[in-house]
């Protein structure tokens, strides 16, 4: 065998029987048990699997990120270009982390430094890899920048973090990663936090690079939209462990693991029931307007406002459901708020046909076990010192205080009971429950005061898929109990499409376009809109940086 033909027979990369344990006192959790996996130069492989299945973990053994020496790896190897990384002293190591090996990470705002500007962050990979002038980096930097689509870049050199939006702030982290032009990118559930335009904008961005450079890509997601769009062969993994594997169109059309099949039907599926047209409406409000003062000089003189929510009209009837969809920052949660009467606004706010816009925070307080809220992250909405029971119980202690300790545990086991959790958990804490398991706590608690209206910001977004389907269920069950009026924010819109019956599309803090969730999504009539579909439906190229 000729040298040509070995070189071309190895892979990039090769993981073979890789083990990963991680040890805390003398508990040893194994999280990886004997993965291999290969990537071929300029070949884009997907890992995919549930929150837990052990993909990030064996994606972060490739470069040694992981938590030493909490984390060990007590059999496996994995060869880049043939040598063995695993044996690898960590100068060597150092050379091959961002040089031949790059990482973007799933959040660009926790990733990246606030206390540096773009410049000095893209420009510092730069300078340690390639010992380029300050001069010369600034001008790489520059082509970077432009190269990813950052709009104006060379007046976004000296901007922080924070003051990017998403989108910006993941093709910052992407133009890191590029910088010293990689042999492989490892992408870990890039596009996660984004809305779907701007995915479809990041995905689009990350196989032109790819196809410009020749560069291999790992791909980290549990969204299988995504890896049918990208992945030239697909690893599925589950408890710490590959179950199937093959080239991606055949795993989708031809699964062969139950676990497999499991994920390709996880997607949140069905319609909700049509609610009759003569329910009494719950919340409504006519032409209302969510302004924030711009305020500028030494007197700190209002000169404009930021038009969060401009003139806007909902109507939600008992028993239905009205979904609010638009990218970050077109002013969805701030009129869930404003609903609620937790910021203030302008416009009538009517709830079961009384007025309430007028009402001090004193006279609003015993409506609020009628009107309670969902978060988005449930881990991050839940207090880490307090038990399930005494989070669940805390509005049951507010606004019912006739209810005695045994009358309020009894309400406790009852709402939890009703969302899939065990009441004989109910005296641990938020930490031991999985991420599914902490959004139905989240929703037990709104359920436990019995409302009339909720507002669900994002409940699903943080979730598998097939936790999402679930919840998604769950919600749907609950609405149908209890004839709940539902307003649900969010972005993922084939979760609004399998529980909402109206539909209201939000720009800019404005109404695009409104009505019916059949006629929103099969026939869309302005081009945002029919753009907002395609991003979602199709991963298509969606609208201009500007819209992220």
């Amino acid at each position: 065998m000729t040298e040509t033909t070995t070189a071309a027979a190895t892979p990039l990369i090769e993981i073979d029987n890789l083990h990963v344990d991680f040890r805390q006192g003398e508990e040893v959790t194994h999280a990886v048990k004997g993965v291999s996996l290969s990537i071929d130069a300029g070949e884009t492989v997907a890992l995919v699997g549930e929150s837990g299945s052990g993909k990030s973990v064996t994606a972060l053994s490739i470069l040694k990120l992981l938590p030493y020496p909490q984390a060990s790896h007590p059999q496996g190897a994995i060869r880049y270009r043939g040598e063995n990384l695993m044996s690898t002293d960590e100068s060597a190591l150092r050379s091959v982390r961002g040089n031949q090996i790059s990482m973007v990470f799933q959040e660009p705002m926790t990733s990246l430094n606030p206390l540096h500007t773009i410049e000095r962050q893209v420009g510092e990979v730069l300078i340690r890899h390639k010992g380029l002038s300050n001069e010369a980096a600034r001008a790489e930097v520059l082509t970077l920048l432009e190269k990813v689509g950052i709009r104006d870049a060379e007046g976004r050199l000296g901007a922080y973090p924070h003051q990017l939006s998403g989108g910006q702030r993941q093709r910052v982290m992407i133009a890191m990663a590029l910088a010293n032009e990689p042999d492989l990118l490892i992408a870990d559930e890039p596009t996660t936090a984004l809305d779907v335009t701007v995915q479809a904008q990041i995905l689009a961005l990350l196989k032109e690079l790819q196809r410009e450079m020749g560069m291999a890509m790992l791909l980290i997601t549990h969204d299988l939209g995504i890896v049918r769009k990208m992945a030239d062969r697909t690893y599925v993994m589950t408890g710490g462990e590959v179950v199937e594997t093959g080239e991606t169109e055949t795993i989708f059309s031809d699964p062969q693991h139950d676990y497999t099949r499991h994920l390709l039907a996880a997607e949140p599926k069905g319609h909700p029931e049509t609610p009759r047209t003569d329910a009494p409406v719950v919340m409504e409000t006519d032409d209302l307007k969510v302004w924030f003062p711009i305020k500028k000089g030494l007197l700190r003189k209002t000169v404009d406002h930021v038009k969060a929510v401009d003139g806007i009209s909902v109507r939600v009837q008992e028993g239905q459901t009205v979904g609010i969809v638009g990218e970050s920052g077109s002013g969805k949660t701030t009129l869930g708020l404003a609903l609620l009467r937790l910021i203030s606004s302008e416009g009538p706010i009517r709830f079961e046909g009384d007025q309430i816009d007028g009402l001090t925070e004193k006279d609003v307080r015993p409506l609020r076990e009628h009107m309670q809220i969902v978060f988005q992250d449930p881990f991050g909405s839940l207090s880490p010192r307090l038990s399930i029971s005494q989070i669940v119980e805390e509005g049951l202690v507010v606004q019912n205080r006739g209810l005695s300790s045994t009358e309020r545990r009894a309400r406790v086991s009852s709402a939890l009971q009703e969302v899939g959790i065990d009441p004989a958990m109910q005296d641990r804490y938020p930490h031991e429950f999985s991420g599914g398991q902490r959004q139905r706590i989240a929703i037990a608690r709104a359920m436990a005061l019995q409302p009339k209206f909720v507002m669900l910001d994002e409940p699903t977004s943080a979730l598998d898929m097939s936790v999402q389907a679930q919840i998604v269920d769950l919600l749907r069950s609950l609405q149908k109990k209890y004839n709940l009026a539902y307003l649900f924010i969010s972005h993922d819109l084939k979760v609004v499409r399998a529980l909402a019956d109206q539909v209201i599309v939000m720009r800019a803090g404005k109404v695009v376009e409104q009505g019916p969730a059949d006629k929103i999504f099969d026939a869309p009539e302005t081009d945002y809109t029919k753009t907002l579909m395609a991003a979602a439906f199709d991963l298509e190229t969606g609208p201009g940086e500007a819209a992220s």
